[in-house]
């Protein structure tokens, strides 16, 4: 893990590329990363058999740390392949949380190819975009854990967390660098006024037991952009 507090765009390729494989050679002799730039991948684009099923190209998947923002259920369904229908993964902001998630390094005509895929038969369902708020970070703890439920609070308005986040393992990545795919459609599910994070609920869980249609909060709700 770097020694730094911030790690920027072309160090951080270098450290991807430095990775050791099991044969002995480094990431950066199989792929180029030159051109490539950091996807935040969630949901179905963090599965690497999806990612196979789509042809995306070699990509590592390198885990990470969110603060301040959640990885939520967007409001919808995707029904290809399965019925009911997937729901995907958006981002939203939630003070003082943190969980564990992964980015990738890819190439700006295969993270088309991905943020295409999310949107289906419905274009324009899902945005590329760049946060201007929340904390990601390098993360080589890939068991911690998030607030549990009984850690968030709620006055009916606000939610908060009633704990503090765990020192930092890694330096911070450049959010101006960081592509976040955004549902921007309908946003993400409003469960009477709270968003249901995905650390706490899965997706069956969600669907047969939370969702409903009709009830979501606007993306620009959620996040401040770039």
């Amino acid at each position: 893990m770097p020694q730094t507090t911030k790690i920027s765009l072309e160090d951080l390729k270098q450290f991807v590329a430095d990775h050791n494989l099991p044969d002995g050679k480094k990431l950066g002799e199989i792929i180029d990363f030159s051109n490539r730039k950091p996807l935040l991948i969630a949901g179905e684009l963090a599965n690497p058999c999806r990612l196979a099923d789509m042809g995306a190209p070699d990509l590592p998947i390198i885990p990470i740390r969110l603060e301040n923002i959640c990885r939520t259920w967007a409001d919808s369904l995707d029904p290809r392949e399965i019925t009911p229908g997937i729901h995907h993964v958006t981002i939203a902001r939630s003070p003082g949380w943190w969980e564990i998630s992964y980015i990738t390094l890819i190439e700006l005509k295969d993270m088309k190819k991905l943020v295409n895929w999310l949107d289906g038969n419905t274009p324009n369902t899902w945005a590329p975009k760049r946060l201007n708020e929340g904390i990601i970070r390098l993360e080589n703890d890939l068991g911690l854990s998030p607030p549990s439920m009984e850690d968030i609070s709620w006055d009916g308005e606000i939610e908060s967390v009633n704990t503090q986040i765990p020192n930092p393992n890694g330096p911070i990545i450049d959010l101006a660098s960081v592509i976040v795919p955004i549902h921007t459609r309908s946003g993400c599910y409003n469960s009477r006024g709270r968003i249901i994070r995905c650390a706490h609920i899965m997706q069956n869980d969600f669907h047969e037991n939370y969702f409903r249609r009709g009830s979501s909060f606007k993306w620009n709700q959620l996040l401040d952009v770039i």
